[in-house]
């Protein structure tokens, strides 16, 4: 299909290797990626790490280059010299003995995170998770800060001041909240049958408290049947309705991975794009799906492409502006530059 320009590019994709090949290169022009995901298999060291989202950044400067990093057992970069941050429950349980302690070391940890991923090119990490820990869930778990949300908005506000000095933006995941469902929406479609006026008096209520510092948010693979019939993610009622009306919340929405099983309800990978899109989300994510030669990654971005150019798809005439305000504005500290920062020296100090 021939490639024009479009005025939105909402695809975050990922890549298979360590390196790029001629497919993703050629992936990462086609006018509708406007992000690049990695996970572990993407990571052999830092200078190959710098090489690779150099190279990345060479075809596509605006590319924005994500990552899943928040500490404890999710964290793609363990080895050569990142630091191994600790599960986000440590500084909520450090909060029951010292409070104010907990906030400095949020605030740490969310700098150490963000500066050791921006000095090697990376520009945003989904964290922090606003989950409550209300103790049943296996995917969410130690990710979660604490049970009570004015905790776990104190702590998250904390992190993201972190990661706002290290020159990162953040992003709250899963509005309105993963924590009360068993089921783990990777390999299921979890149902939380409670009102609507429960999860906003307890679960949402980190992201209502939130809404002048999130940058961007992802919602939940989670069906809440008292109020739509659709996960949270393809729900315009969840996100244009409450998310940004009643909420006020004014920054990017993230689909989380359309390839996970929560997000089989909306059809196909590319009726799931599109439902979410349609639903408010300004990018949607497709993951692992590079791993068997990419066929899925083709076909949403030209599926895409031909809803576009057939109006069947209409992109929100905000949500490009939404992708760009979340790249970083200050060039990243080189790593040995920043091992020997005194700033970068204390927070190193203050980690749970």
């Amino acid at each position: 299909m021939t490639q024009q320009t479009v005025d939105h590019s909402p695809v975050v994709l990922d890549i298979a290797g360590i390196e790029l090949d001629a497919d993703d290169r050629r992936r990462l022009a086609h006018p509708l990626t406007g992000g690049l995901i990695l996970f572990a298999r993407n990571w052999r060291d830092r200078s190959q790490l710098t090489a690779l989202t150099a190279e990345i950044k060479s075809i596509r400067p605006d590319m924005l280059v994500c990552v899943d990093h928040e500490g404890g057992r999710v964290q793609r970069f363990r080895s050569d010299g990142f630091t191994e941050l600790p599960p986000m429950r440590a500084l909520g349980e450090l909060w029951m003995k010292d409070a104010m302690a907990a906030t400095d070391a949020a605030t740490a940890t969310g700098f150490v995170l963000g500066a050791e991923l921006r000095a090697c090119g990376v520009d945003l990490s989904f964290t922090p998770v606003l989950d409550l820990d209300h103790g049943g869930s296996s995917v969410i778990g130690d990710r979660a800060f604490h049970r009570d949300a004015r905790v776990v908005t104190v702590l998250a506000k904390s992190l993201m001041h972190g990661l706002l000095l290290a020159g990162m933006a953040n992003c709250g995941k899963h509005f309105p909240g993963h924590g009360h469902v068993k089921a783990d929406s990777h390999v299921a479609v979890p149902v939380d049958k409670r009102s609507l006026k429960a999860i906003l008096a307890d679960d949402a209520r980190p992201y209502e408290w939130l809404s002048t510092c999130l940058s961007s948010v992802m919602p939940a693979h989670v069906v809440y049947p008292k109020v739509d019939a659709m996960p949270a993610g393809f729900s315009a009622r969840w996100l244009r309705h409450i998310l940004r009306g009643d909420l006020g919340f004014q920054g990017a929405v993230f689909s989380d991975d359309l390839s996970m099983e929560g997000a089989k309800v909306a059809g196909s990978t590319l009726d799931g794009a599109i439902a979410a899109l349609q639903a408010g989300c300004d990018m949607v994510l497709l993951c692992n799906q590079s791993l068997d030669g990419g066929a899925a990654v083709d076909a949403l971005l030209d599926g895409l492409l031909a809803a576009r150019q057939a109006s069947t798809w209409q992109p929100d005439p905000d949500s490009e502006a939404r992708r760009l305000d979340l790249l970083p504005t200050v060039p990243p500290m080189p790593w040995d530059e920043l091992m020997h920062q005194p700033a970068y020296q204390h927070a190193l100090e203050r980690l749970p």
